[in-house]
């Protein structure tokens, strides 16, 4: 069915070129004999395909496609070389490249939107490949490696906020920023990421205002009010004045109890493992690091559980669909929480973040306090 309605969606964007405004997207790109190159539209749920035309001797193409007076998302490819576009209104998008660099370094004109996210991609870009070029150095030792990384990113991440996401949060060229992916050589992830840190949830509320503004009854506009919304809850810092704990939620041994559904629905409660050790972990499987630290507390848990571990793993993720699908092959306590009680009860601000339990029931460190892991649970065991 959802393919069936993006179909109807395209074929009705495609008609609408009929009357009214329209866009035009036209130029040249050299080196492209018998290529076929195709314009895409970034539709909410999934790209679909415009238009395609097959290139000449001179490379010449001319696309023409309704315009609107919302941000719309659109991508010309040839083969998986892209150059990603925006309007906002009707334009005369004019483009020269060469198939060889098309994707890396081409010439735009007539639409300032469409030029801002040719520079926001040509950034992207380059900060990818100093990424890289810090991760192929052998010379760097595995911490320096993750600082030097850590350093770059957050440097590019002011330069976006400075540049474009503050100055045009109420723009495509806004989102465009706010929305942008890396890769850390192991898994693709959010430049910023709401659901982990407070700055970045803030930068998401900035676009999301913004648009509110201009375009209150867009999809986006809710998703990214939806987004902002769950990221200010998950990580605004907490003050302990702040904090106020339902009576009912405290076990009498001090500790603040949990109950929350696994993937088939079950309910699991903490105060039910007392006279276990328990490793309470908040996470999130679609974090970038997720599947090296599944992996790292596999052997925690494999070492460990016959002599009295339990590890309760909360899940933050927003998509339950994937949640579901990670959690399924882990042998220890899965579950989903979708109304921010636990984080706010045990004032978790990033993640991940953990805690362990004794036998007694009573919390006795916060990851922030370990250095150890291991001999913290062996002391306790």
């Amino acid at each position: 069915m959802r393919k069936i309605l993006s179909l109807l969606a395209a074929l009705a964007l495609l008609c609408a070129c009929q009357n009214g405004p329209k866009t035009t997207i036209s130029g040249t790109i050299t080196g492209a004999a018998d290529s076929t190159l195709c314009v895409e539209w970034m539709a909410s749920d999934g790209i679909q395909q415009l238009d395609q035309q097959k290139l000449g001797q001179d490379g010449h193409f001319r696309f023409t496609i309704p315009a609107k007076d919302t941000p719309e998302f659109y991508v010309l490819r040839i083969g998986n070389k892209r150059i990603y576009l925006a309007t906002d209104s009707a334009a005369s998008i004019t483009l020269t490249a060469n198939l060889d660099s098309m994707a890396t370094a081409y010439q735009i004109s007539g639409c300032p939107l469409s030029e801002q996210i040719r520079d926001i991609s040509l950034s992207q870009q380059l900060m990818q490949k100093r990424i890289r070029g810090i991760l192929d150095n052998d010379a760097l030792l595995p911490g320096d490696m993750k600082d030097s990384v850590e350093n770059l990113v957050n440097a590019y991440k002011e330069v976006m906020k400075r540049i474009y996401i503050y100055p045009h949060a109420g723009s495509a060229a806004g989102y465009y920023a706010v929305a942008q992916t890396l890769s850390d050589g192991y898994d693709n992830y959010q430049l910023f990421n709401p659901n982990a840190e407070y700055d970045d949830a803030l930068a998401y509320d900035t676009v999301a205002r913004a648009w509110a503004e201009r375009w209150p009854d867009l999809q986006l506009t809710k998703q990214l009010q939806n987004t902002a919304k769950k990221g200010i809850k998950l990580t605004k810092p907490f003050n302990l004045s702040d904090l106020t704990k339902d009576s009912e939620k405290i076990h009498e041994t001090g500790l603040i109890d949990i109950t929350l559904p696994d993937s088939k629905n079950h309910f699991h409660s903490l105060s039910e493992l007392k006279g276990k050790v328990v490793l309470l972990d908040f996470t999130m499987y679609e974090a970038p690091e997720s599947q090296r630290r599944t992996y790292a507390m596999r052997t925690v848990y494999k070492k460990y559980h016959d002599r009295g571990l339990e590890i309760y793993q909360i899940s933050l993720d927003q998509d339950a669909h994937f949640w579901k699908t990670a959690s399924e092959p882990l042998p220890w306590i899965c579950v989903h929480e979708t109304d921010g009680t636990a984080t706010n009860l045990y004032m978790v601000q990033k993640l991940p973040t953990y805690f362990l339990i004794n036998r007694d029931n009573e919390v006795v460190k916060r990851s922030d306090d370990v250095t150890d892991l291991e001999r913290e649970i062996e002391n306790l065991l």
